[in-house]
């Protein structure tokens, strides 16, 4: 009975020590996610948001005051009014106002022209009789016959010129008379607002009855777009990337209306007049937009993405394959203490290697159940994938993105977060 649990026991401890192994080295598989590395079009851009404009807009006010009377009708539906969309010629008639004390005025205008005339003929007859008074003068005073006074004939040329002066005022008086009448049929004409261009009315601001008073400022009716087959997108970009932007760039856009649809723009205008948010500084940057369709509408919310630089027939690889950085013991161990001794330099560098182009980054690939680095120039970045440039790169080269650690039954474990989702491995 000894032997047997002396046997019995030697076979347990045995059996343990192999369940021990064999759970070791199980827990301790690495499987290696990886990428090949491809070739495709790679180009950085520098995102913001704006607000669609129309490129041309004229806002028509009123330069008297008056009540609302009416509104034009619409040139294309004459049963209805002009309102909010309606397309508008030059000329056509927007609104009326009430005219009444202005054909008032009118009228006022009109008599006092009559009356200034009629003072006119009058001081031209007394002139033409005081005229008349001084020749006899002059005859009578020139015979010599002593008929006629020093002083009666010096009131006579006094007479004269006194009537001359008054024919002069009352002629200014007629003028003045008549520019009345001008500025009242002017204030007449004003009384019905047209349209000053041809376009689309965006917004209409008054109602019928609402009594529209002109002071130093005209008052706001109608806001008409020139034309909307052009727009203008004010974006606000972020003063680290205002230095990108220039001149005849191109832009993409999108916007929430359309959200399948991508537009083009390009840069016309960098603003010089920046603004600040809560300690954010941003520029105003006027980008262009042909909008021959009429699809896009003014006002819209558009996410831009301005075009920086592009390269073709790059050599690609995610982002997460420059981050990754492998634990020692998943090193070649020939490679294993340079690896140590450089980690903490190389840890920095493969974290901006993403970041900053022309910087240099590592890659790793595998090596049987190891990796090993490869250092590689780093090019563009889109934010989702890099572009990279070494004498050991080549396009299907497969480079490790992250491991997958088997821990006990049904544990997977992933170091570095990825684009797909990780299924939890199974035993």
């Amino acid at each position: 009975m000894k032997k047997l649990l002396f046997v019995m026991t030697v076979l347990w401890m045995v059996g343990a020590a192999g369940l021990w192994y064999w759970n070791d080295t199980h827990t301790q598989r690495v499987e290696y996610r990886t990428v090949h590395v491809r070739r495709a079009d790679i180009q950085t851009t520098i995102n913001a948001t704006g607000t669609i404009e129309p490129e041309d807009v004229v806002d028509v006010g009123a330069q008297i005051a008056g009540e609302i009377q009416s509104f034009g009708t619409d040139p294309n539906d004459p049963k209805k009014p002009v309102s909010y969309g309606t397309h508008v010629d030059e000329g056509t008639v927007l609104a009326h106002l009430d005219d009444s004390i202005l054909k008032s005025r009118l009228a006022q205008a009109n008599a006092s022209v009559l009356r200034a005339e009629a003072e006119v003929e009058e001081a031209d007859a007394k002139f033409r009789q005081s005229e008349r008074e001084l020749e006899r003068s002059k005859k009578l005073q020139a015979r010599g016959t002593g008929i006629v006074a020093q002083s009666e004939h010096e009131t006579a040329q006094a007479n004269c010129e006194s009537a001359k002066a008054a024919l002069d005022v009352s002629k200014a008086g007629v003028a003045v008379a008549k520019a009345n009448l001008e500025e009242a049929e002017v204030n007449l004409k004003h009384a019905t607002i047209r349209s000053p261009v041809k376009g689309v009315i965006l917004d209409r601001r008054v109602n019928i009855g609402q009594t529209v008073v002109a002071s130093l400022n005209a008052p706001s009716l109608f806001l008409i777009a020139k034309d909307l087959s052009k727009l203008e997108i004010w974006a606000s970009v972020n003063e680290t990337d205002i230095g990108a932007v220039h001149e005849g760039q191109d832009v993409k856009f999108t916007v929430g209306a359309f959200p399948k649809d991508s537009f083009t723009g390009r840069v016309s205008q960098v603003r010089l007049n920046a603004s600040m948010v809560q300690n954010v500084v941003t520029y105003t940057v006027v980008v262009s937009v042909e909008n021959r369709s009429g699809k896009i509408l003014p006002y819209l919310t558009a996410r831009l993405q301005f075009q920086v630089e592009a390269h073709k027939g790059s050599l690609l690889v995610p982002n997460a394959a420059l981050r990754w950085q492998p634990r020692p013991e998943h090193v070649a161990p020939a490679l294993r203490e340079t690896f140590l001794l450089e980690r903490q330099k190389r840890a920095h560098e493969a974290t901006q290697a993403s970041s900053e182009s022309g910087a240099e980054g590592i890659v790793w690939i595998k090596q049987g159940e190891f990796v090993k680095p490869v250092t590689v120039k780093v090019g563009l970045n889109d934010g989702v994938q890099t572009e990279i440039q070494g004498d050991e790169v080549q396009e299907g080269m497969e480079v490790v993105l992250g491991v997958v650690r088997h821990e006990g039954a049904d544990e997977a474990v992933s170091i570095l977060p990825h684009t797909q989702v990780e299924k939890k491995a199974k035993k």
